[in-house]
């Protein structure tokens, strides 16, 4: 049985490993290096074009319970992910060239895989489908899908933020530390004096903006909100956000604000400002960060850019299983499906792989339990609001459960996720 994936990213790349380990026989199409989008750099596989980041790796925080789920199901970004992880307190960060290398060689070792490097324009009916183009699907494909779908289509702006070379930091200005020094000291911290911060949050407010179609209609996601919007809405927004200073004391000495610096590559040589996501000039990017202590001389290996994301209305058209509800054959997983991270990316894919198993299987999906961060996640994407859908990353407001306490939310999660994975399992024994 052949399955097509379209979109080698975080959702297309598990998605494909979950297919291939179940026998299936893998088509995965990636129209990169052939035609890039405006966000990526290169043409590997799960390449991370926003933080290198996978935030928490506590259970008892909802993105680490998805993990945990992930890790269960033997996920081929997660275990990518473990094994290019960085110092990050406790955070889940990744070298983000070994975590790209890493997901692409597993794949490649599958000999019922075929990669295809082309842009896809139209769908075919012939061949069940997983769409994983992501948020930065070209318009081409968005076109003819929205089409297929009678849909107008939504969209978000989200931001990414500066990379820098170590090399140029001032170190006798910086200290290691992690807030509340959980875990070890992975952070470099640049700390402000309130005149310091005032002159810096000055200048931030009034620099100049890259003019961008649409953006005034501030459809941007809160997660990935620029610096400098969230500067504009006041001073706290940033001492008491990306700039809080709590948790941060060095020497005895208190802070006014403090900007983290969180490591990018293995070798360290490579850093990038926690928080700060731009759409700011490459002038202006670099005349601000000069404003911090230590980055007087900062050297920016890769700016901030700002990027248009495109996703569909799921709720009218996608069941829990991330099924297009009149086309049985297609699916749409990742940002283009509406969830939002790339935890939450990777997650769908998982989800819609084992969908499509099942469908092929044995023509019925009973897909993952309701109870699990993961089933919770599908059934948001399916049954919220289509008036007023909007990307969610995972949380525990969505989480289906017969208890309020957290831990036995997570003790019936993981239980379920366990169960359900044993069934699943017993389809190929």
């Amino acid at each position: 049985m052949k399955v097509r994936i379209i979109g080698a990213g975080l959702a297309g790349s598990e998605a494909a490993y979950q297919c291939l380990k179940a026998g299936l026989e893998v088509e995965l199409i990636e129209m990169r290096p052939t035609k890039l989008t405006p966000a990526h750099t290169g043409a590997g596989f799960g390449e991370l074009v926003c933080s290198n980041s996978l935030r928490s790796n506590d259970v008892c925080n909802a993105v680490g319970l998805l993990k945990e789920e992930l890790r269960l199901g033997d996920s081929l970004i997660m275990r990518a992910a473990d094994s290019s992880a960085l110092p990050a307190g406790s955070a889940l960060a990744v070298d983000r060239e070994e975590f790209s290398k890493a997901i692409e060689q597993e794949l490649r070792t599958h000999k019922n895989l075929t990669i295809i490097n082309k842009e896809v324009t139209q769908l075919e009916d012939d061949v069940p489908t997983i769409v994983a183009t992501g948020p930065l699907t070209s318009d081409e494909l968005a076109s003819h899908l929205l089409e297929k779908l009678n849909d107008t289509g939504l969209y978000f702006f989200d931001a990414i933020a500066p990379v820098i070379d170590v090399d140029s930091i001032d170190m006798s200005k910086v200290y290691r530390k992690s807030r509340y020094d959980k875990g070890d000291a992975d952070y470099l911290n640049c700390p402000m004096t309130r005149d310091e911060f005032m002159t810096f949050y000055h200048e931030l407010i009034n620099a100049k903006t890259v003019s961008l179609r649409d953006f005034e209609d501030e459809k941007v996601f809160e997660g990935c909100i620029p610096v400098e919007v969230m500067a504009k809405r006041g001073i706290k927004t940033l001492t008491f956000g990306p700039m809080k200073p709590v948790g941060l004391e060095h020497d005895g000495n208190k802070p006014f604000a403090v900007v983290q610096l969180r490591q990018d590559n293995a070798a360290g040589t490579l850093y990038n400002l926690v928080g700060f996501q731009t759409h700011l000039t490459w002038p202006e990017q670099k005349r601000i960060l000069q404003l911090i202590p230590g980055l007087e001389n900062v050297k920016i290996v890769r700016y901030g850019v700002m990027h248009r994301n495109t996703y569909i209305n799921s709720p009218n058209y996608l069941n829990q299983h991330y099924q297009v509800k009149e086309t049985p054959n297609l699916f749409i997983a990742g940002q283009l499906s509406g969830v939002e991270g790339y935890v939450e990316s990777a997650a769908s894919g998982f989800v819609a792989a084992r969908a499509i198993i099942e469908y092929l299987t044995t023509n019925e999906i009973k897909g993952l339990p309701e109870n699990t961060m993961m089933g919770s996640m599908g059934v948001y994407v399916s049954s919220a609001s289509s008036k007023h859908f909007q990307p969610m990353n995972a949380n525990f407001g969505i989480l289906r459960s017969t208890t309020k306490n957290k831990e036995e939310r997570v003790h019936q999660a993981m239980e379920s996720f366990k169960e359900y994975e044993e069934t699943f399992r017993r389809l190929f024994d």
